[in-house]
């Protein structure tokens, strides 16, 4: 799940933001996770569930690997700064504001594309990818992961690992454009289901793409897509509109538009060979 993060703003301060912060100018206190409120956990599941029957599977009909490197290593990407913060929220080491620090310098803040100041100079690009390797703590890293896993492996196997890993990046992307064009809020915002979305609309599109080609009814995509914008309106609400759905959308988008890219030019290709 990719939400709005806490009630502070951190060390990216603009005139009417700093009136939010402490007298101080402290770092802000690491707020409840917002993954406790009811039904906010099941979200990725529900994606995962509402795109199964679009999952591919290999060349000989088997199920996808879900061992493919690929997943493997956006899943240590993540896993390696969740370990380090999660540990130091438990205080097994470190300090508890870590997560705070890092959601300062690696959350996507929308304010640092206006006229807020950045806490390192390519701050304003780099969080652009960033912010979709960063979680609110260990229950939303889980459940972000069995969703990458479930969505990823079929894709893994029909792009290829490069295929896949451009979709993902994309996806990424294309969350933090949805966020930044859409949202008017100065909190900022973390998480992978940016990219989790572009997966489910890579699934989506090739299965709109499939029934097109070949004349079926399209209702099937379209309660997909109804089942999506349904699914991210009841966690708006159960969340007190601190999901993101400005990133889910654009994510999904990007994820569609780029799996169909592939496959036309993947097309092109074997036409080349053919003649």
């Amino acid at each position: 799940m990719t939400h709005r993060w806490g009630n502070g703003t951190a060390n990216v301060p603009r005139k009417d933001v700093r009136r939010r912060m402490s007298q101080d100018d402290r770092t802000p206190e690491q707020p409840a996770d917002p993954h406790a409120l009811p039904g906010a956990g099941a979200e990725q599941n529900a994606i995962a569930q509402a795109v199964t029957d679009q999952a591919a599977t290999d060349e000989n009909g088997g199920r996808a690997n879900w061992r493919e490197p690929v997943l493997i290593g956006l899943f240590i990407l993540c896993l390696l700064p969740e370990l380090v913060l999660s540990g130091a929220d438990w205080q097994l080491w470190g300090d508890p504001r870590w997560r705070t620090v890092a959601v300062q310098n690696a959350g996507f803040w929308a304010g640092l594309l206006d006229n807020w100041r950045p806490n390192y100079a390519l701050q304003p690009w780099t969080m652009f990818l960033t912010y979709g390797f960063l979680h609110a703590g260990a229950v939303h890293f889980l459940v972000n992961m069995m969703t990458l896993f479930s969505l990823g492996a079929p894709l893994a196997d029909r792009f290829g690992r490069r295929g896949f890993a451009l979709i993902y990046a994309m996806s990424i992307i294309g969350g933090a454009v949805g966020f930044a064009l859409l949202s008017s809020q100065v909190l900022p915002m973390v998480g992978a289901s940016g990219a989790l979305f572009g997966l489910a609309g890579a699934h989506v599109a090739l299965h709109y793409r499939d029934r097109r080609t070949s004349h079926d009814t399209l209702m099937p995509v379209a309660r997909t897509l109804a089942g999506l914008v349904a699914l991210n309106l009841v966690l708006w609400w159960a969340m007190a509109g601190q999901l993101a759905w400005e990133t889910h959308l654009g994510g999904f988008v990007t994820g569609w538009w780029a799996a169909l890219s592939l496959e036309r030019r993947a097309e092109r290709a074997n036409a080349a060979l053919r003649r």
